[in-house]
């Protein structure tokens, strides 16, 4: 199977943005991703996947801690920072002593818990330290491309 195919029909699951963050050797360090979901709420755990290429695999693996910024509608700035399509900086916060994205959509603060090397990602699994988050809208990526909710509407069943 071709890999743009594999990546075009991936691209097809509408999905929120985040940018994962660490505290590596005292300096705020963060990725774009949206490869993030929730696993259990008894325990309350998520997970994140990271590429092998990314400068930011090694800081988990030497933190066991990470944050996830869900980004709001007005911070596709910061996915393009820190996917490094674009210069600039994050303005941090602090949530459970790790660097957050002030204003992010929710910021979920975690203690790995279980890492697991698939293909060419490692899969961290997080155990929920704390939680924050505003109510705002959020930024989607579709199609490789960046969307904003035009009008929330809610389905009846």
């Amino acid at each position: 199977m071709d890999s743009q195919l594999f990546r075009n029909a991936m691209g097809k699951f509408a999905t929120g943005i985040t940018v994962l963050t660490t505290l590596y050797e005292e300096e705020p360090h963060g990725m774009t991703a949206n490869a993030f979901m929730s696993v259990s709420l008894d325990p309350k755990l998520v997970v994140i996947s990271i590429g092998h290429k990314a400068k930011f695999l090694n800081k988990v693996k030497n933190t066991k801690k990470f944050a996830v910024n869900i980004l709001a509608d007005d911070q596709e700035h910061y996915s393009r920072i820190f996917a490094g399509q674009q210069q600039g900086e994050g303005a941090f916060d602090t949530l459970a002593n790790l660097p957050v994205l002030k204003g992010a959509l929710a910021q979920v603060a975690c203690e790995v818990v279980s890492e697991y090397v698939e293909g060419d990602h490692t899969l961290f699994i997080g155990k929920v330290l704390d939680i924050r988050i505003e109510e705002k809208e959020p930024i989607l990526f579709y199609g490789g491309k960046y969307r904003k909710l035009a009008n929330l509407e809610r389905i009846e069943n």
